[in-house]
């Protein structure tokens, strides 16, 4: 399989102004070190994927303007401290130390009256609107008796929810009948669902970076292989993600599948506009690759809805290489599992036959309590969306007072804020901050080996009054990393 390769321009354009932002030239620190340092931020920032190759020493020397001798000094740095693999007859590849890959998954489960202090930032979910979805239950039961003669087991989902959900996709402006929608148990099943159908393995997946770490997780276990194509956050809505990258890493590995999360993207709610749909649309006409479109978060606009689906422009032949996955989780609870695929017929068929070596389908009653919600839910969702606006004012306030020095990715919607910090602490801040009475993820769960250690996550799915305490955590854990070890020189921190 060819190597990626980085451009030189690629990279001197994330460098930027490399010889202020990473240390100013001096006798105490020649060129060659720091522009290493910069290069291994670029790497812990994510913003250069393990596994590409660095351009060529003579090609990165002409576009930075300096001496060969130089380039090959810091590509020899960079090999020295593990950020470097060379292999005989190859490309050197770029890598992480493998102290720095500690991306560990965490989940902790909340149960009825635990009284607990803690403030768990770990995870991106609001607590269930109570009334609506006791309401969509006792409507599910008054609803069951007609199905109680029946087998009960429905592996394509029951015809009442697939044409809910097929309603909701017209309404957005794409054409889609009851036959191209599967039920699942969660947008999780869903896409396990689909990579054991659609990949092999060994094969490669194109993932945005970073990206939802359970989807990262789903890729290895069927033992597929994620590579990584970075999000741009200071590009906006329009340049965020670079679609020549993910053209050209389609082209260089062959990756029969891309997973996407173009609205209001988990970390970073950065939301992809019009016209990048249709050019994601295209890529996949030309490369004849399927893109796995993640819309569990479409319903989470907080400044302006989204475009409409990735799959509206399609065309053609090439209609069945856009599959989109959604879920009910983030919109209204996610103790109701239930989720969807929508395809076209022979994918799904395909995927009821995969589906009976994992389950026999979706619990009715779940399917009936989400079809209520859904049919009749949009107050519901405008209320949420509401309290997720006034949520994320309240933690970009308790930032702005407490971590003035961290930036916030200015993403339109989802409910989570993407924050880089001045030096990759990352890990070392989760570890510690449980101390501080806050339970964290680190950025490197978001990304492939390692990666995002100069990034966290901090969800915004709970009550001001609880989003402002963990703020005041986390900056506490901060500081004690701060005054623990030298933050001047932030590329020795790994």
């Amino acid at each position: 399989m060819m190597t990626r390769v980085l451009g030189a321009h690629s990279l001197a354009r994330d460098l930027g102004n490399w010889q202020d932002d990473s240390g100013r030239r001096s006798a105490a620190r020649p060129a060659y070190r720091a522009l290493a340092a910069s290069i291994r931020l670029l790497v812990h920032d994510g913003r250069i994927p393990p596994g590409v190759a660095l351009p060529s020493e003579r090609e990165l020397a002409s576009v930075l303007e300096l001496s060969r001798t130089t380039i090959t000094s810091c590509y020899s740095v960079l090999r020295d401290d593990g950020y470097l693999i060379s292999r005989q007859g190859s490309r050197s590849t770029v890598a992480l130390p493998l102290g720095a890959r500690q991306n560990g998954l965490m989940f902790r489960a909340h149960q009825p009256g635990s009284g607990s202090s803690v403030i768990d930032l770990s995870y991106a979910a609001m607590a269930a609107p109570a009334e609506a979805v006791e309401q969509s239950y006792a409507a599910a039961l008054q609803s069951l008796p007609q199905f109680l003669s029946t087998h009960g087991m429905e592996p394509v989902g029951i015809d009442l929810l697939r044409e809910v959900i097929a309603t909701r996709y017209r309404a957005r402006g794409l054409d889609t009948s009851p036959e191209q929608i599967m039920v699942t148990s969660g947008a999780q099943h869903a896409l396990r669902l689909l990579l054991n159908v659609l990949t092999a393995p060994g094969e490669r997946v194109l993932v945005d970076h970073p990206t939802y770490p359970n989807a990262l997780e789903a890729i290895r276990r069927v033992g597929a292989r994620p590579v990584p194509v970075p999000l741009r956050p200071e590009g906006g809505a329009s340049g965020a993600w670079d679609l020549d990258a993910i053209r050209s890493a389609a082209r260089q590995t062959a990756a029969r599948i891309a997973y996407l999360i173009p609205d209001f993207h988990n970390p970073t709610g950065l939301c992809l506009d019009a016209p990048g749909r249709a050019e994601l649309a295209r890529i996949a006409r030309e490369t004849r690759m399927t893109l796995v479109v993640d819309e569990t978060m479409v319903d989470l606009w907080l400044d302006e809805p989204s475009p409409g689906p990735v799959a509206a422009h399609s065309r053609g032949a090439a209609k069945s290489e856009v599959v989109t996955i959604g879920s009910v989780a983030k919109s209204f609870w996610g103790g109701l599992r239930v989720g969807w695929i929508r395809a076209d017929p022979p994918l799904i068929t395909r995927l009821v036959g995969a589906r009976t070596a994992i389950d026999l389908g979706t619990p009715v009653m779940d399917q009936l309590a989400a079809a209520h919600l859904l049919a009749d839910g949009e107050l519901v969702l405008a209320d949420r969306r509401a309290q997720l606006r006034e949520h994320r004012r309240a933690m970009l306030d308790a930032l702005a007072d407490q971590l003035p020095e961290w930036t916030p990715t200015s993403g339109s919607g989802g409910m989570s804020l993407w924050l880089r910090m001045p030096v990759p602490v990352s890990t070392a801040l989760a570890a510690t901050a449980p101390s501080f009475g806050v339970l964290l993820a680190a950025g490197s769960r978001f990304g492939v080996d390692g990666a995002f250690e100069r990034f966290v996550r901090l969800p915004y799915a709970r009550t001001p009054d609880e989003l402002c305490r963990g703020v005041q955590g986390v900056a506490a854990a901060y500081e004690t990393l701060s005054s623990g070890r030298e933050l001047a020189e932030p590329s020795l921190v790994v």
